[in-house]
């Protein structure tokens, strides 16, 4: 009778231990999630039935564990839950190990989701995923970004679909250790879209990898820009970005697909890049304060390139830039109405592939893949990116 009741007791204990730290809760309007969202705690995981909530929701210091991070999702993500209008839909500052997943937001005027460091460089926010976020239609014009992040570290962010906004579709800012991937990045007509993915401010270490960007800004990949003094984290940066890999992404219109802009050491390889407006590559200095260095030793290999007449100048070159330092290798150029240009490099290509068509299937899509069997094209593309 005494281990039976011993083991009883054990049990009890142990759901009460467990209920104490690690909840499932659901909420189905907006006074129940700002009630939820002060009390969770590491483990626990807060779900959003579907509907309609309020925007501008401030989430400050949530703080999971490795072990037990805190997960905020839709509980159907046929049917995810909507955060509309307002000047942002959620806002996260100092917060670590937390999930965010299958949320839909539209129509902000400002930004659409803001994760940031609560203006604390020391102590950026950390280890934040975000997944299945839809974010559409935020500005329209002007510096308003669909998922603006400063100070964050440690992240990743998948299967993202952001269309219509007004100046970055993700506009990072002194953010380290990340990864976008599975994405799909959309411009729509009406918004001002300067740019679709932006690493500046001594962004370091981050890959954008298997993609989709259809006039997604006039530059899709910004790899650095220009940052006032005051925000780059570290303050004693030198580059805008360092370290930066874009590779596998598919990439249809804008008017340059590839900027470098105070960059140092990133790589642009086998990725597929369709139909461009006016370059492909654009290599620009925009910060220029004595401390920092030029724009140098960045790469752009292995990618297949499919252009038009609109491609007079293959790579724009702005002054204070070393564009010398830079390596070309392996790039495949076939000019698309028949002509045969071939590319001006700032920089000596090594075995560069010219006039070689890669007979593309679903061209201009998501889905676009090139079917010629020529062996010359092996390796090169986003196909060939494992």
């Amino acid at each position: 009778m005494f281990c039976i009741r011993y083991v009883f007791a054990a049990f009890t204990i142990t759901t009460i231990i467990f209920s104490a730290t690690a909840q499932q809760i659901t909420v189905r309007d907006s006074n129940a999630l700002n009630a939820a969202i002060r009390k969770l705690k590491p483990g626990d995981e807060l779900l959003l039935a579907p509907g309609t909530y309020s925007p501008n929701v401030r989430i400050n210091a949530l703080t999971g564990t490795a072990a037990k991070p805190i997960v905020i999702r839709g509980s159907d993500a046929a049917n995810p839950p909507l955060f509309k209008g307002g000047s942002q839909a959620l806002h996260f500052s100092e917060c670590a190990y937390v999930t965010l997943r299958n949320i839909k937001v539209s129509g902000c005027r400002i930004n659409g989701i803001n994760i940031d460091d609560g203006g604390t460089f020391e102590t950026p926010t950390h280890h934040i995923t975000l997944e299945g976020i839809t974010i559409e239609d935020i500005g329209p014009r002007g510096n308003h970004d669909g998922l603006k992040l400063s100070g964050l570290d440690d992240f990743v962010i998948r299967n993202a679909r952001i269309a219509g906004w007004g100046g970055s579709a993700i506009d990072m800012v002194g953010c380290h250790n990340g990864r976008i991937e599975d994405s799909h990045f959309e411009g729509k007509q009406g918004f001002s879209q300067s740019s679709g993915i932006q690493l500046k401010g001594g962004t370091k270490n981050v890959t954008v990898r298997t993609s989709f960007f259809l006039n997604a800004g006039s530059r899709a990949i910004n790899l650095g820009g220009s940052t006032g003094m005051p925000y780059f984290r570290p303050q004693n940066a030198i580059f805008e970005a360092e370290d930066i890999v874009i590779a596998g992404n598919r990439f249809v219109g804008s008017m340059a697909p590839i900027a470098y802009v105070n960059a140092n050491n990133g790589r642009v390889a086998q990725n597929t890049i369709y139909l461009p407006g006016k370059w492909v590559i654009r290599i620009l200095q925009e910060t220029t304060a004595e401390r920092f260095k030029p724009c140098q030793k960045c790469s752009f290999e292995q990618n297949l390139v499919v252009f038009d007449q609109r491609v007079n100048v293959f790579v724009n070159v702005g002054p204070n830039t070393a564009p010398k330092t830079f390596t070309f290798a392996r790039n495949a150029w076939f000019q698309k109405d028949g002509r045969k240009a071939a590319p001006k490099l700032p920089a000596p290509e090594k075995a560069g592939i010219y006039h070689v068509d890669p007979k593309l299937e679903h061209p201009g899509t998501s889905k676009m893949r090139r079917t010629s069997p020529d062996a010359r094209l092996k390796g090169i593309g986003a196909d060939a990116y494992k």
